[in-house]
């Protein structure tokens, strides 16, 4: 396989706990991301970490808002052994099939004052 896209994000922990409010978190995040993270001690370290994966999604996808993407249309999901994946949907998925998308690899990672996450799709 080929990387057709690459994409990262980081985001300042402080500032984006101090803006998360339940609207906010209600716009950007499903309902599995949000019972995830609300069952964590600090959640806003995870919203934090989810929404830098979606940003970094959009850049690997070569679009973003502007372009029709929505915050609902990429889906970070844990499974049971604690490895995360990204979950497409709407105009997302639509755009990962025009780029002929067969795989998407995502790691996310949040440490004191930030959280990154990097994002591959190859095909």
């Amino acid at each position: 396989m080929r990387i057709i896209g690459v994409g990262i994000d980081i985001v300042d922990i402080g500032i984006f706990k101090s803006r998360l409010d339940d609207g906010m978190v209600g716009e950007l995040f499903l309902p599995g991301e949000i019972e995830y993270c609300s069952t964590r001690a600090r959640p806003w370290e995870s919203y934090a970490a989810r929404f830098a994966a979606k940003e970094a999604s959009f850049k690997a996808l070569g679009i973003g808002l502007s372009h029709g993407l929505r915050w609902k249309n990429i889906e970070v999901i844990k499974d049971e052994s604690g490895a995360v994946s990204v979950q497409l949907s709407g105009k997302a998925l639509e755009q990962a099939r025009n780029i002929q998308v067969k795989q998407i690899r995502l790691s996310i990672s949040h440490s004191g004052e930030n959280a990154i996450a990097v994002v591959t799709m190859e095909g």
